[in-house]
């Protein structure tokens, strides 16, 4: 399967509708008929918003989660269209990926 790895960054207690932001993530992608994706919680991180670690606990909910699909380029349009749809602003990265079973 020709397939794009699409990342998709959050904060942990970020929320949308009173939902966590990748709970919605993942709900939506089930909607949409993803076969799967996974939500991976950070340890330690960077970005525009400083530094965050996992050994403070004053900073929790604050540590970046990465939402993960393995799609066809198609699918992983639908769910940024519904992500613009939804007005979040996210950001996410679009990677090519091979994508199998090992026999």
């Amino acid at each position: 399967m020709n397939a794009v790895c699409l990342q998709v960054f959050v904060s942990e207690a970020s929320r949308h509708h009173g939902k966590l932001t990748y709970e919605w993530l993942l709900d939506t992608a089930q909607e949409l008929g993803i076969a799967g994706g996974s939500a991976f919680r950070a340890v330690a991180g960077f970005g525009r918003h400083g530094r965050h670690d996992a050994g403070f606990f004053e900073l929790a909910g604050e540590l970046p989660v990465v939402v993960e699909f393995f799609v066809d380029a198609a699918m992983a349009d639908q769910l940024l269209q519904r992500i613009a749809e939804a007005d979040l602003k996210l950001f996410y990265a679009r990677l090519p990926a091979e994508t199998g079973v090992t026999l």
